[in-house]
């Protein structure tokens, strides 16, 4: 089978450290396929408005269509790209985050061969819309790269923070200003970042400002998540609304697989997963208390929670799990095996 797989996002600095360039690459190993940057912004002098990404590289996605089977593109909302209806092979359309709300233009995806959700709640949003053509497929990892190492939790909270920010903007919206401030309030939590070589500054000079370098590290650079897990007690990821980080974060599932809760805002799709299993802690309000109350739950809860992650987390987001789902909605749009 042959996939040429779009993103519409910039491409990333740190691509091992990506989620998305993590999933492409193993469907890749498993499929086959290129992969085409469609944004233009990191090049073009003047900005271009999402409606229009694509077009500059037009002719020569059609020129590649006699040796494509198949066009998977990925983003994080369901956002009208124009230039997919001037594609000739079926497009396969993955929606990474969670879909906060109708899109005035949402029809625009019954043109595609299929929709991909990647957690229950955008599913069953996107097939109340009308659209029939939705499927759903869970992100997954490697799980082979993590292993278990207790941390038992007296007195100190240490917590992973990952989905760092790709603007000034999202140091709210992700909840990077809550948790410095609740560390602030709180010397007992300890919080350690990864960091994607964007606004790497900017975080410094923050904790740098806030008195916290002994509470805060950032990890600006691809390290070995493993590693950083057998140091904390559980990950965090915080968002105020659902399409700016991953339906499925990465760093959480990495967490789960390494046997470590999750703590993750109720905005994010994966928080109805969280609560449904018990596997770690819901965070009500992307605040200093909403971080605080759920750190409290952790450590009251700790070894029940730790329990639950270490059974579900190697089971239930296994990379072969994802590449079987995205292989059955494949073999929907071709109508053949692969």
């Amino acid at each position: 089978m042959r996939i040429l797989y779009h993103v519409a996002t910039l491409p990333p600095r740190m691509p091992r450290a990506e989620a998305i360039s993590q999933e492409i690459a193993a469907l890749q190993r498993c499929f086959g396929g290129d992969v085409v940057y469609v944004n233009p912004n990191s090049q073009s002098p003047v900005y271009v408005p999402r409606l229009l990404f694509g077009f500059h590289k037009l002719r020569g996605l059609r020129g590649r269509e006699a040796g494509v089977d198949l066009h998977h593109f990925y983003n994080p909302d369901p956002y009208p790209f124009l230039y997919l209806r001037a594609l000739q092979r079926p497009v396969v359309f993955s929606v990474t985050c969670g879909v906060r709300e109708r899109h005035p233009r949402v029809g625009f995806l019954s043109w595609m061969a299929a929709v991909v959700a990647s957690d229950e709640r955008s599913l069953h949003r996107l097939r109340s819309w009308g659209l029939q053509n939705v499927f759903l497929a869970r992100p997954g990892i490697d799980i082979g790269r993590f292993a278990h190492a207790p941390v038992p939790l007296r007195g100190e909270v240490r917590l992973m923070v990952g989905s760092a920010p790709w603007t000034k903007r999202q140091f709210t919206t992700k909840g990077v200003e809550a948790l410095l401030l609740a560390a602030r309030q709180a010397p007992e939590l300890r919080l350690v970042f990864l960091w994607r070589g964007v606004l790497a500054d900017e975080i410094a000079r923050r904790v740098r400002q806030m008195g916290l370098e002994s509470q805060v590290t950032v990890l600006n650079e691809l390290v070995d998540v493993n590693q950083v897990l057998a140091g904390v007690h559980a990950s965090i990821t915080l968002a105020t609304v659902s399409d700016i980080v991953k339906s499925y974060p990465h760093s959480l599932l990495d967490s789960l697989a390494a046997g470590k809760p999750v703590l993750v805002s109720r905005a994010i799709p994966m928080a109805d997963y969280v609560e449904r299993t018990g596997c770690g802690v819901v965070v009500e309000t992307v605040s200093p208390a909403g971080v605080l109350a759920a750190a409290d739950v952790l450590a009251h809860r700790y070894d029940d929670l730790e329990r639950t992650a270490r059974k579900v987390g190697r089971v239930d987001f296994s990379q072969e799990r994802m590449i079987d789902s995205f292989r059955q909605v494949y073999e929907q749009v071709l109508g053949t095996s692969v």
